[in-house]
């Protein structure tokens, strides 16, 4: 519930629990929620959560014995190597001696498991003798005994000047600020449905449409479309990636009635095809 609060997002709620003890703080914690969303809407500002990307930064392909075959551009800029001094180099040699006991297990579980795969933190050794901290995921190819450790950040998008870009805007009426506060939070709890015209989504909220139209852009830059679309195809990514449900039945579950129109979206903004993501047992 904090973590939510701390993006922004005042409208996750806590379900009641018959522990009275937790019931009592979910209690608690939902009332504090409530009364900021209230105060941040008097003053004239919407609870936009933080888009976010997750980047893979570095790459580096290992052989079988973990030696250094290949690497994107970003390793020798990153690391600050010439790429002739470290390609068929031992990894291991790249990374700190805190991080070799975390290595070294990974490198046994690997051996044991050819479709083990795990995240961790390690800490790289630089080429000028500094230490950078980065979170890795550690996997072995498909078909192949080459293993692939690739550094992986999440970048927030910044956000802070948003409302300062608003001293000239007209979205500054509580009214105004509340109808696009509500539009926002309405399409995230109804991406399994078809998104409404803007003329029905007015009528709904009860401002005219160049309110919610131009809100949405000057708060989120970006469309209501776009968001909308943006949104389910996140959540049908992170459902793919941690159900055994079927794709179409994710893809309806998300709003999509034909799977073909959620393939060919799904593809635009990944780059790659739904069936392309591994997935868990079928019992889960």
């Amino acid at each position: 519930m904090l973590f939510e609060m701390a993006i922004g997002n005042m409208t996750f709620r806590i379900q009641d629990n018959s522990n009275d003890e937790l019931k009592n703080i979910a209690a608690a914690l939902n009332k504090i929620a409530e009364d900021l969303q209230k105060i941040i809407l008097a003053s004239g500002y919407i609870t936009a959560y933080y888009p976010y990307q997750n980047l893979i930064q570095s790459t580096f392909v290992l052989d079988n014995d973990f030696v250094l075959l290949n690497f994107n551009n970003e390793v020798p800029l990153t690391l600050k190597y010439k790429p002739d001094t470290i390609v068929n180099t031992d990894f291991g040699k790249l990374i700190d001696q805190q991080s070799k006991d975390l290595w070294n297990g990974i490198l046994d579980e690997l051996d044991k498991n050819s479709n083990y795969t795990t995240s961790l933190q390690l800490f790289f050794i630089t080429g000028d003798n500094h230490l950078m901290q980065s979170f890795c995921t550690v996997s072995r190819l498909l078909y192949s005994d080459e293993i692939i450790v690739s550094s992986v950040s999440t970048i927030l998008e910044d956000m802070r000047d948003i409302n300062d870009r608003l001293s000239g805007s007209k979205i500054r009426k509580h009214n105004e600020v509340t109808a696009v506060q509500n539009l926002h939070d309405y399409i995230l709890s109804h991406l399994d449905e078809p998104l409404p015209t803007l003329h029905s989504l007015a009528q709904m909220f009860a401002v005219e449409e160049h309110i919610l139209k131009n809100g949405f852009r000057t708060f989120l830059k970006t469309s209501v479309y776009n968001f909308y679309q943006e949104e389910r195809l996140k959540r049908a990514h992170l459902m793919i990636r941690q159900t055994s449900v079927s794709l179409k039945e994710i893809a309806y579950l998300n709003g999509f009635k034909v799977y073909l129109n959620f393939y060919k979206a799904f593809k635009k903004r990944f780059g790659y095809n739904p069936s392309d993501i591994s997935r868990p047992d079928e019992n889960l």
